[in-house]
């Protein structure tokens, strides 16, 4: 089948489209920043084009000539998803209906029946309607938790119980979920392109693994997978979910505007109806995978740091640099450094793309450390965002509490700062060969917003000595003792 992929660079679309591949379909992944797709495995294998599901020329373009179209945005970054997202899905109903497509598929979430839902379930609710009187046949699978590496939910989870050994929580903890395993819903999504056959399916499924656990049976049956001692959870009925939003974003890597719709959802008890799925799509070869399974396969990818695509790489498009052409001018500070080294460009260019995570940032640990709470106690990102792979980086993921804005091996490393700032920041780090070995050349740019902003600048300006030219001089040095080592 030919099919059109809405939301290629988010976690499921970015795992989704290379089972796609293999099982024999064509692909088309609509993103609207492509060069975030520019290093993934499955690059030459996929058609990559420019699109935004709030523009309809351009989500008209991506389903000309397509068969099935898989809508799987979400716009949870955003404080106003709901209307977004409300908007989106008439735009792809619509341009779905004109081109004649045979199927769409979406991933939306469970909503119990006769409740108030949370603006973050009633949306995926709304969506899923609204596709489904599109005219066009629609299958939306709809899952409560989604077990796997790098998924905003397991990773909330897994933070939660490895960082605290004792707990204070709110009374959801004794609600019911029923898990399913990424793996699982890869599965379903898959084999649902296969079903333009039946014109006459249109409809919304649970879909599930086999067990149904309350969050705090998850979190104590995650301890005895991860190896932790037994972790004790002490409900209490005063922590609303803002207030829990506001532990989970010091806690986790989950920042709050996320951390707030995904623990509102979690007031609900998502447990599926009934498993009618499997009238159209069978369960997997070995049936659907417990919760057990779930964790113990997503922590041996952590492990192997074979982690494809992770929550924190799906994000608003990045504004352009201030150097940029179409950039119209104002003030603009830069820390500018410069060092020659005897490391060989390959060598020096590793300790670049190595940066951050386990790596760290190579100068003054504390004060990023202490930058990265602040960071935190403000709702940004900080630092425990990490990085997928401690070695290799890829354009538009995360890393601490940057994004990878723009790579070009083995020369130039670009992040955005996705911290709390009054203004935009950006760090270049860049090799440039030479006969005696590399010059190695790092900018930091800042943009300042108003009067705070230029006052933030010049309050830190006294530190770029030690932080930034630290930074210079170990990461060369670094370089040039792995040049002896090896």
């Amino acid at each position: 089948m030919r099919c059109v992929v809405f939301g290629a660079t988010g976690y499921i679309g970015g795992r989704l489209i290379p089972e796609l591949i293999e099982t024999g379909h064509e692909v088309r992944a609509v993103a609207r920043d492509p060069r975030k797709l520019a290093d993934v495995p499955w690059h030459d294998r996929a058609e990559i084009v420019t699109g935004d599901v709030t523009d309809t020329n351009s989500v008209a373009a991506a389903m000309h000539d397509q068969e099935v179209v898989f809508y799987l945005v979400h716009s949870l970054h955003r404080s106003d998803f709901v209307e977004v997202d409300r908007a989106a899905a008439h735009v792809v109903a619509g341009q779905a209906a004109a081109a004649g497509i045979a199927r769409i598929v979406y991933l939306g979430g469970i909503t119990p029946d006769n409740e108030k839902l949370s603006p973050h379930l009633a949306s995926r609710r709304d969506v899923g309607d609204i596709l489904l009187r599109s005219g066009v046949p629609t299958l939306v699978l709809r899952a409560a938790i989604i077990i796997g590496s790098g998924s905003a939910s397991f990773e909330m989870l897994r933070y939660l119980t490895e960082r605290l050994p004792a707990m204070v929580t709110p009374r959801w903890v004794h609600n019911r979920v029923q898990p399913i395993a990424v793996r699982d819903v890869l599965h379903y999504l898959t084999r649902a392109a296969e079903l333009t056959g039946d014109p006459e399916l249109n409809g919304a499924f649970d879909i599930g693994g086999p067990d149904v656990l309350t969050y705090q049976e998850m979190m104590r049956r995650y301890a005895v997978v991860a190896g932790l001692p037994r972790r004790l959870i002490l409900p209490v009925p005063v922590l609303t979910p803002w207030l829990s939003a506001q532990w989970v974003n010091l806690v986790t890597p989950v920042p709050r505007s996320i951390a707030i719709p995904l623990i509102e959802s979690l007031v609900h008890e998502v447990v599926c109806r009934d498993h009618d799925i499997a009238r159209h799509i069978p369960d997997p070869d070995g049936g659907l995978a417990h919760y057990e399974t779930a964790v113990e396969l997503a922590l041996t990818r952590i492990r192997n740091a074979d982690v494809p695509t992770r929550w924190s790489d799906a994000s608003a498009p990045s504004d352009p640099l201030p150097t940029d052409p179409e950039w119209s001018g104002g003030s603009v500070y830069i820390d500018r450094r410069e060092r020659h080294t005897t490391a060989v460009p390959a060598t020096l260019w590793e300790v670049i793309e190595s940066i951050g995570g386990e790596h760290g940032w190579y100068s003054f640990p504390l004060a990023w450390s202490v930058r990265g709470w602040i960071d935190r106690l403000a709702g940004g990102a900080g630092l425990r965002r990490g990085r997928r792979d401690p070695r290799r980086l890829h354009t538009g993921e995360a890393l601490d509490w940057w994004r990878v804005e723009h790579l070009e091996r083995p020369h130039l490393l670009r992040l955005r700062a996705e911290m709390r700032l009054p203004g935009r920041a950006w760090l270049e780090l860049s090799v440039i060969p030479d006969e005696h070995g590399a010059t190695y050349v790092q900018r930091a740019i800042f943009e300042p917003h108003g009067l705070s902003g230029h006052l933030y600048w010049k309050s830190v300006a006294p530190f770029h000595s030690v932080v930034f030219g630290g930074m210079a001089r170990n990461i060369t040095g670094t370089a040039e003792r792995q040049a002896v080592g090896s």
